[in-house]
């Protein structure tokens, strides 16, 4: 559910229109589409969005419940998924509402995305920098 402003329409309008557990897909420039999911293409260059910018203001459009990650992001790319706990962590404390982490083997992250709304692909070339968002309610 929408809780502000947001330039981009694409991204507006899917936050606007989410419901209770729908998933979004924010990933990093390399992640495969499902050709069926919609794709949002937010990439511009390496790096253009990064993937925690893109993370840092869905998070502040939407409530969000629970979030799904890649095991191998934990030991490939540590410093991107300490970043991602902490933003995670900082939601919970402005909403007061708890968000649960699942881990997943990255080919069932993949196989997870066909079930999105829509998948943001930023520009960010952090391996494994992937996250499934499951929309919460803000009541």
């Amino acid at each position: 559910m929408k809780k502000s402003t947001l330039i981009n329409a694409d991204l507006s309008y899917l936050v606007a229109t989410l419901g209770h557990t729908d998933e979004i897909t924010i990933c990093d420039a390399g992640l495969p589409i499902p050709d069926e999911v919609t794709r949002i293409d937010l990439a511009l260059t390496h790096g253009v969005p990064s993937f925690l910018e893109t993370v840092s203001v869905m998070l502040s459009e939407s409530q969000i419940e629970g979030v799904i990650i890649a095991e191998e992001f934990v030991t490939v790319s540590p410093e991107c998924h300490q970043a991602l706990l902490s933003e995670l962590k900082a939601d919970e404390e402005r909403s007061g509402k708890s968000i649960a982490i699942q881990y997943v083997s990255h080919e069932e992250f993949k196989v997870r995305t066909q079930d999105s709304r829509a998948v943001v692909r930023t520009g960010e070339c952090t391996p494994y920098a992937n996250v499934i968002f499951q929309a919460g309610v803000v009541f």
